[in-house]
């Protein structure tokens, strides 16, 4: 019998480990059974009573909307070289499985944030039939708040990419998920008040005894305040996770938690891939655990990485701090495990370990697949849409080191649209675009063509700017973006799978920080030393003139300051339209109605070793 997701969604949460409390003061009772079972009973003299006990607490993170085993961009079953799979339908049968070995009310299920973008299945429900209603209509449930809620999640934490579609649609994801979303970073602008509950206090049932109390605390990143500033700014701010955790820590000790668990997007090296833009680090995981006294545990997001289990010392109390990461889309579940006991009328952690466990070992539950069948549909049909054609085929596999057309297609479009938008003084600017190779298996076939094909080649819900630089900040832009490449002397040979993601002040250049230009010609020199890379750089058949001034066509990620592009994030605007890039490349291909290479390909840039064309 089908499913009836308002069930799920009406269906309170309060089952096995108590309810949740989706606010930031109170502690709510222990199961009315196990209550009444304590009662009258005094906790020094209860014969049989524990004085030991065990649970845990499962954890997710960065899921993207991926809620089956299904890659929407190919059309088929996820798949990768380490045959992963991937989606909440798969997690919640491992959930359903450490439940049931361990005892439901020994276990809280919590997530890290990253969840409402990410897939096809996150766009639709955000953009084609929104949440958030259309023309006063009330909108579907979100499938992950579906989802999340049959799961029985306690707790997430809001990551950054919670905020891409607005404040407004976050809001009522919010008001769909039967768990609360935990910012305890996440302020009001004006009243430095949390937007969102700062923590939850859960209880673990123990019978002959007071319930455990687990605090959870989440703290989302501040590059949020980069990275979406034309969503937040001016409504929320968005301080560092050590300053935060060190005021909520002590807070939620004192409300009477005997666990402190901190759910956090951010990772644990210590790394901030936006520079001194922001006075907090990004990947502060680490330092909270080891700055913050009184963390037991850190589930750990947003740098999408598998960490089984990691330890940090306390430096105020030498206290080991256990952390883990599981990955991202749902391919792993972190498992906690934890001892504590019963000691001067308070329960104490004696021990805490963690590992993973991998969807790739289990099938996917049928209660999720029921609860959700008809909205993945949906979106498999949006996608198949034919919306045009393609003179030939387009592939993306080698765009890490080679100028190519389904790159040029982008920044052809970006431009275009820059170049349209551009008024007064400003429209007789030279536009120069700047796009990155999101995904080396992006690929436009010849013939038909569909949304997926085009929604596979801008993975990112990106909208488009112009800014205004300067030949010689453009020199500055291009020498940045070349450093992605590791040096390769002369006379060594030039291999592709060595070449890229070079790491610099300990920050590795994912392909996605690595800009291409289209409408000026240029060599880089993989020789030299990053910094120096530039060569022939020219506009127009000329050397470029430092003091010529060009608008730039650029996402609103790179114009706000992310991945720490020199110039561009104080770089005067002259172009907001607000589109989405995405969107901008299925309307230019509905428009023109076949996509021509010929047409947008210049073949403009390409890689040298002292010198010498590499490719």
């Amino acid at each position: 019998m089908p499913i009836n997701r308002r069930d799920f969604i009406n269906r309170s949460a309060a089952t096995g480990a108590g309810v949740a409390l989706a606010g930031t003061a109170g502690v709510v009772a222990a199961p009315q059974a196990v209550a009444a079972e304590a009662k009258g009973k005094d906790k020094d003299k209860d014969c049989g009573a524990p004085k030991t006990y065990s649970f845990s607490i499962l954890g997710t993170t960065d899921l993207h909307s991926h809620v089956f085993n299904w890659d929407y961009f190919t059309d088929k079953e996820y798949t990768d070289s380490k045959n992963d799979d991937i989606g909440l339908a798969k997690v919640f049968t491992l959930v359903k499985q450490v439940r049931e070995a361990k005892g439901r009310h020994r276990t809280l299920l919590v997530d890290a944030g990253d969840i409402i973008q990410g897939t096809s299945l996150a766009y639709y429900y955000a953009k084609v039939d929104p949440i958030t209603g259309t023309n006063g209509k009330p909108g579907p449930i979100h499938p992950m708040a579906a989802a999340m809620n049959a799961m029985h999640y306690d707790a997430a934490a809001l990551g950054n990419h919670e905020f891409n579609y607005g404040i407004p649609l976050l809001r009522v994801f919010q008001e769909q998920c039967k768990f609360p979303l935990l910012g305890a970073n996440a302020l009001n602008a004006k009243t430095l008040k949390p937007a969102f509950p700062p923590y939850v206090i859960k209880q673990i049932p123990v019978p002959g005894r007071p319930p455990i109390k687990v605090g959870i605390i989440g703290l989302t990143n501040p590059g949020i305040a980069i990275w979406d500033k034309d969503n937040v700014s001016g409504k929320m701010v968005f301080p560092g996770l050590v300053e935060q955790a060190a005021k909520y820590v002590p807070k939620v000790r004192a409300l009477g938690a005997d666990v402190v668990f901190l759910t956090d997007h951010s990772g644990l090296d210590g790394s901030t891939s936006y520079g001194d833009a922001l006075p907090y680090v990004e990947n502060a995981s680490n330092l909270v655990a080891q700055q913050v006294p009184g963390i037991d545990a850190i589930l750990v997001g947003h740098t999408h990485v598998e960490v089984a289990t990691y330890t940090v010392a306390n430096e105020t109390t030498g206290k080991n701090v256990v952390l883990s990461e599981p990955f991202c889309w749902g391919k792993r579940l972190s498992v906690f495990d934890f001892e504590v006991e019963f000691s001067k009328g308070k329960w104490e952690v004696t021990s805490v370990t963690s590992d993973v466990l991998k969807a790739n070992t289990v099938e996917e539950d049928a209660e999720i697949v029921a609860l959700l069948k008809a909205d993945h549909d949906k979106v498999v049909a949006y996608v198949n849409q034919t919306i045009g054609t393609c003179t030939e085929e387009m592939s993306a596999v080698d765009s890490c080191w080679k100028d190519t057309a389904i790159i040029d297609f982008i920044n052809y479009v970006q431009a275009e649209t820059v170049k349209a938008g551009l008024s007064g003084d400003d429209a007789a600017l030279p536009v120069v675009s700047v796009a990155a190779p999101f995904s080396r298996t992006a690929d436009i076939p010849a013939g038909n063509v569909s949304i997926k094909d085009v929604a596979g080649l801008y993975i990112y819900d990106n909208t488009l700017y112009g800014k205004k630089l300067t030949g010689a900040q453009l020199r500055d832009y291009l020498e940045f973006a070349a450093a992605y490449y590791n040096q390769v002397p002369a006379g060594t040979a030039v291999d592709t799978a060595t070449l890229t993601n070079s790491v610099t002040g300990g920050v590795t250049r994912w392909d996605y920080t690595y800009d291409v230009a289209l409408g000026l010609t240029y060599e880089i020199d993989v020789a030299q030393a990053a910094g120096s890379r530039i060569k022939n750089l020219q506009y127009n058949g000329a050397a470029l003139d430092d003091t010529q001034v060009f608008v730039v066509a650029v996402n609103n990620y790179r114009a706000s300051g992310g991945s720490g592009y020199p110039h561009i994030a104080s770089a005067e605007i002259v172009y907001n339209g607000g589109q989405e890039i995405r969107q901008l490349l299925i309307d230019y291909l509905v428009a023109a109605g076949e996509l021509d290479p010929t047409v947008f390909f210049a073949d403009n840039w390409k890689l040298t070793q002292a010198g010498t064309a590499v490719f």
